[in-house]
């Protein structure tokens, strides 16, 4: 999966809201069939989403975008998927997965409906939202190629926070744990590891050290709520021009000493060898990806 650093939320009974999404510079936008919209409106919703993902594909087609369809449980999810998923889909933002049999059931409605409408390549992106799929987690991330990404889970009033009872707090201790069992998960079954939201829409400077804390644990992504948040976040997930230059001058060093028969050396005060070069690597790859090699 691409590593998306901003996955911006639209209700999908708002196309207006979709088509103003893309201007706030999202690199994915979900238009939500899920909690965002009434229960009178979800028929009307999957026809607008139908309507609106090929004119947001034509409009920016570096954009991801996906669809959260409802739950398996309420029976809809076949509807949404028949209505929504098109060439011009990446994937689905698929809810309340509890274990493995649950990817494998919406991969079998994915690869149905992939057949009958044209469309191919769909991913998954797995919000980690129930007590079981915290459990779950290593085994839903092998449980079909199309999981590209996992959330960690963070939330002061969703779902997660009703699971598991916790009292958010603005160090985030509380959900270190959790997000952590995701994090290890995505890395083992190489999966985009995003975390959760920050759900004060006022509060960007607390946004800021929300999303730096996820990257300085180890993830790449966050999903935003607000347009407002989209700015702070994709900031915070790109690498600088200065981060860039020390991991390649740091690739090099090692190199000049490995050519004169040296395993290890002395960077910018700091003692580096063969594991650091290769873990540079790895960064600059990702970093690449991210800043399109600009």
């Amino acid at each position: 999966m691409h590593p998306y650093r901003s996955i911006l939320f639209v209700p999908a009974h708002k196309p207006d809201w979709a088509h103003k999404a893309l201007a706030t510079g999202a690199d994915c936008i979900v238009l939500d069939l899920e909690d965002s919209v009434p229960a009178d409106l979800k028929e009307s919703s999957r026809k607008l989403v139908s309507e609106t993902l090929p004119a947001l594909r034509a409009a920016r087609p570096e954009v991801g975008l996906f669809v959260r369809p409802n739950a398996l449980a309420t029976k809809l999810a076949g509807a949404d998927l028949e209505a929504v998923v098109c060439a011009e889909l990446d994937g689905l933002f698929v809810p309340k997965v509890k274990d493995a049999s649950d990817v494998l059931r919406w991969d079998t409605l994915i690869d149905w409906f992939e057949a009958r409408n044209g469309a191919t390549g769909l991913e998954m992106i797995i919000p980690v939202e129930m007590v079981e799929a915290i459990t779950n987690c290593f085994e839903i991330a092998a449980a079909s190629p199309r999981v590209g990404a996992m959330i960690g889970p963070t939330s002061e009033h969703a779902d997660i926070a009703r699971a598991v009872g916790y009292r958010q707090s603005v160090g985030g201790s509380e959900t270190l744990y959790l997000r952590s069992r995701i994090l290890l998960a995505c890395r083992q079954f190489g999966l985009h590891a995003i975390t959760g939201l920050w759900e004060d829409l006022g509060d960007l400077d607390g946004l800021r050290t929300f999303a730096d804390y996820g990257l300085q644990l180890g993830f790449r992504g966050e999903i935003v709520i607000h347009p407002s948040h989209v700015a702070v976040v994709n900031e915070v997930f790109t690498p600088s021009d200065e981060e860039v230059a020390y991991h390649e001058d740091l690739v090099a060093t090692v190199d000049a000493a490995v050519a004169v028969g040296d395993g290890a050396v002395r960077f910018r005060g700091q003692h580096v060898d063969l594991a650091h070069a290769d873990k540079a690597r790895d960064w600059l790859a990702h970093a690449r990806l991210v800043r399109g090699d600009r």
